[in-house]
């Protein structure tokens, strides 16, 4: 039972995330991205079937590309980020940070090479962009859940 359930949540997880970057795909992809479904990333502090999860949704988001550098890199960048995030699991305000620092670091990075301009630039606009969906969204939807569970929402 415990190994259904287990992959049954990593399942979701990973449809979960690939829907949410193939919805908003203009925003997912590119040297300026916001990556809506990197909030996701934080399920990893709660469960370990999230860094599976994390990973496949990554892969079948980045498989959208057909760019094999951000179908191999990402995916994989994705799976230690996920990884890191239950590992510093105690540590609340830490957790989302992997994510955060090894995007802007590897996605910034094969990003100069494929697109060119300048690393440190690529490097912040990655971050930034996985600074709002690893923290700035989460923060919000839980300082507004109230809100939204009183709405019927």
């Amino acid at each position: 039972m415990k190994k259904t359930r287990f992959i049954t949540f990593s399942a979701i997880i990973a449809a979960v995330y690939a829907a949410m970057t193939l919805v908003v795909a203009p925003l997912s992809y590119g040297p300026i991205q916001i990556r809506l479904s990197e909030s996701l990333t934080i399920l990893a502090a709660f469960t370990p079937a999230a860094v599976p999860g994390l990973f496949f949704g990554c892969l079948i988001a980045n498989l959208y590309t057909g760019n094999i550098i951000d179908i191999i890199f990402g995916s994989l960048t994705t799976l230690a980020a996920a990884v890191l995030t239950y590992k510093l699991r105690k540590r609340h305000w830490l957790a989302p940070l992997p994510p955060v620092v090894l995007n802007a670091v590897v996605v910034g990075y094969y990003l100069t090479l494929q697109y060119g301009g300048l690393l440190p630039m690529n490097i912040l606009t990655v971050g930034a962009g996985q600074f709002v969906a690893c923290y700035i969204l989460p923060i919000y939807f839980i300082i507004n859940f109230d809100k939204i569970k009183r709405s019927g929402a």
